[in-house]
């Protein structure tokens, strides 16, 4: 399955417009919302969503401030590949009672940051180190114990505009160890890309920073997902 990421502070003006009449020919399996930054725009993007997409409305939320009530799930992201507090359970505490109120669904996920390359907007908010694309064991170990600890998903992360995305390697050993789905997301700008990440293994594809410069893509990305999975 494929997901198309929109960051609400990114996506307005006329590059919404864009990425709408894109997504408005070819539907993906799910669109998250979400971005590294506070952000007080995801009500009005996935409202605006809502009215011109037939597509679920996933929340993947940098912090608190991004919770909508109005999305049809969110991701419940522990950073578990860091040891920030703030991002492994302080940012859930303060939301916990808002979103179990809410009634929207609520999806676990353990989130694993690794190095892509560059210094990415997720490592520079959460203050935390992305664990070595060489270090297969702690990539791996690292997943395990999200599952171990009732993670629903483990969500491997190159970080948004990585220059090297997860390597198929990576994915097919880390998918060799778990049973839960997964998702694999950062640096994937090419079809190429994704058909390599689903070939190695990955449940979901999350591609969204390249469709910020080039929206024309997203047609094209969903077709090709969707002829691979009826293929598989």
């Amino acid at each position: 399955m494929l997901a198309v990421l929109l960051d609400p502070d990114k996506c307005t003006g006329e590059l919404l417009q864009k990425i709408l009449y894109q997504l408005q020919n070819a539907v993906p399996d799910f669109i998250f919302v979400g971005g590294s930054q506070a952000s007080l725009s995801t009500n009005r993007l996935i409202a605006i969503i809502k009215q011109e997409i037939n597509c679920e409305v996933v929340l993947f939320p940098g912090n608190v401030s991004q919770f909508s009530p109005n999305a049809d799930a969110v991701l419940f992201l522990s950073l578990i590949s860091g040891r920030n507090p703030e991002f492994l359970i302080e940012q859930h505490v303060q939301s916990a009672l808002t979103i179990k109120q809410s009634g929207v669904e609520v999806i676990p996920t353990g989130y694993v940051l690794i190095d892509g390359g560059r210094i990415t907007s997720v490592q520079s908010v959460s203050a935390t180190q992305p664990i070595s694309a060489e270090n297969k064991e702690m990539i791996v170990s690292t997943a395990v114990a999200g599952e171990l600890l009732g993670m629903k998903l483990i969500y491997l992360e190159a970080g948004s505009g990585a220059l090297i995305p997860v390597s198929s390697e990576t994915i097919a050993t880390v998918i060799d160890n778990i049973s839960v789905p997964l998702i694999v997301g950062g640096g994937i700008r090419t079809i190429e890309g994704i058909q390599t990440a689903f070939s190695a293994g990955a449940d979901l594809v999350v591609v969204g920073n390249i469709f910020e410069t080039e929206p024309e893509k997203i047609r094209g990305f969903i077709n090709a997902a969707k002829i691979n999975e009826a293929y598989s």
